[in-house]
């Protein structure tokens, strides 16, 4: 049998997370939530394996996905894990393209663009 694939969402809104994380196990993804930057890389510190994938909002308290992404950057550990960016923001793709992440789409997302998105590089080796 198939390891479960391990998806960690980084969201400041409770509804998207809880949302995503009903659409991802309905998928068979197991699921990790984090609130912001901050409380994803403490996440990331605690886990046995790495997530298979992050999706990343971009704007958050405390820590947003800018600062996060670069937090990754910066440790070997984390800095293979692929990151698909989501946000509202009006740039995305010119955001996304300088964080150097796999992959950007805008809010509000397209469940069956996402899922494809998600199924595709959450298989990339780490």
């Amino acid at each position: 049998m198939q390891p479960l694939q391990t998806l960690l969402v980084v969201d400041d809104d409770l509804d998207i997370r809880d949302a995503l994380q009903d659409v991802f196990e309905l998928e068979g993804y197991a699921v990790l939530l984090a609130a912001d930057g901050l409380e994803a890389l403490a996440q990331l510190r605690q886990v046995e394996s790495m997530p298979d994938l992050i999706l990343l909002d971009l704007m958050m308290p405390r820590m947003d996905g800018f600062a996060f992404r670069e937090a990754l950057r910066q440790n070997t550990s984390f800095n293979r894990i692929p990151v698909l960016v989501a946000s509202a923001d009006l740039d995305v793709k010119g955001a996304a393209e300088g964080l150097g992440v796999a992959g950007w789409l805008r809010k509000p997302l397209d469940l069956r663009e996402l899922l494809n998105a998600v199924k595709k590089l959450s298989h990339l080796p780490n």
